[in-house]
C-alpha cells in the first residue's frame, strides 16, 4: 500500500505542477508500455478502449471483475502512475470500490453520473454523495486517491438540460466539494465553455482530445493557453491507431 500512496500522491502532483498533464489513454499493457516509452509519466485507461479490446460492450457491458482484470494487466506492466475509468462504479459501495480499485494498482479513477445499467444520470447530490463515499474511502486507506469526477451534461442522452453549461458547473462544483480531485465535463462544446468552467471551478479540469484532430477547445497549445490542467484521450487513440492499422494491412489483402 506505500507504494500505491506513492504513485497517488505522484499522480495528485502531477495535476498541480502548473503544466498542462497530458494522459494518453490505454486499453492494455502494450499500449500502456509504448506511451511510457514515449515518455509519459502517467497514462489514463478508458473503459470504451478497454472493453473494446475485450470484446465487451462499453456504458457497464463489462462487469466490475472484468474492468479490474484490465486494469491490473497494466498497472503490472508500467512502473508510473495509472488512472482507470470505472464507469459509474458499477453499482458498488464506493468503500468496496476503492479498495479493489488500489488492490488492482491504479491511484486514480474516472467516475461518472451516468448509470449504464438503469438508463438513467444521477441527481446532482446523489453524484456527489458517491464521489465523497469514494473520498472518505481512500482517506482511510492513506491514499490520494485522484479522482475525476465526470459529469455527461453536455452529452443530452440520459438526461438533457435547458443549460448544460450551467448543469455540468452545479454538478462539479457539489463533486469538488465532496472530495473529488479532477472535473471532467465531457463533450465540453467549445473554447468558450471550457474557459467558464476554469473560472467557475476551484480544482483541475481534464478535456478530452483527440491525438491528432485535438480538442472542442482548440490544439494542445490552445489548451495550454486556456490554463486546462488536464488532458486525456477517451477512446479516440484506440480509434486513430485503427485506420493507421487498416492502411498497413489493405496492400496485403
Amino acid at each position: 500500500m506505500a507504494d500505491v500512496a506513492a504513485r497517488a500522491k505522484q499522480l495528485l502532483d502531477l495535476h498541480h505542477s502548473g503544466r498542462t498533464l497530458v494522459l494518453p489513454t490505454v486499453w492494455d499493457a502494450w499500449s500502456a508500455r509504448a506511451v511510457v516509452d514515449a515518455g509519459f509519466p502517467a497514462l489514463t485507461i478508458g473503459s470504451h478502449p478497454l472493453a473494446d479490446s475485450r470484446g465487451q460492450a462499453d456504458n457497464e457491458g463489462m462487469s466490475l471483475h472484468d474492468a479490474l482484470d484490465g486494469i491490473a494487466r497494466v498497472t503490472g506492466a508500467v512502473d508510473v502512475p495509472v488512472s482507470a475509468d470505472v464507469e459509474s462504479g458499477y453499482g458498488t459501495d464506493p468503500a468496496e470500490l476503492v479498495e479493489r480499485v488500489l488492490d488492482a494498482g491504479a491511484v486514480g479513477i474516472n467516475v461518472e453520473d451516468t448509470v449504464h445499467g438503469e438508463g438513467r444520470m444521477r441527481s446532482r447530490q446523489e453524484h456527489a454523495d458517491y464521489i465523497g463515499g469514494l473520498r472518505a474511502a481512500a482517506d482511510a486507506a492513506g491514499v490520494d486517491l485522484v479522482i475525476n469526477a465526470r459529469t455527461d451534461a453536455f452529452l443530452g442522452k440520459a438526461e438533457t438540460f435547458d443549460d448544460p453549461l450551467a448543469e455540468a458547473i452545479a454538478r462539479l462544483q457539489l463533486c469538488e466539494s465532496a472530495g473529488s480531485r479532477c472535473s471532467y465535463p465531457v463533450a465540453a462544446p467549445d473554447a468558450d465553455a471550457v474557459r467558464t468552467l476554469l473560472a467557475e471551478l476551484s480544482g483541475p479540469v481534464n478535456v478530452i482530445a483527440h491525438p491528432v484532430d485535438g480538442s472542442t477547445a482548440g490544439s494542445l497549445d490552445d489548451l495550454r493557453a486556456l490554463g486546462v490542467h488536464r488532458v486525456s484521450m477517451g477512446p479516440f487513440l484506440q480509434r486513430a491507431l485503427t485506420g493507421g492499422l487498416q492502411d498497413l494491412v489493405a496492400p496485403w489483402r
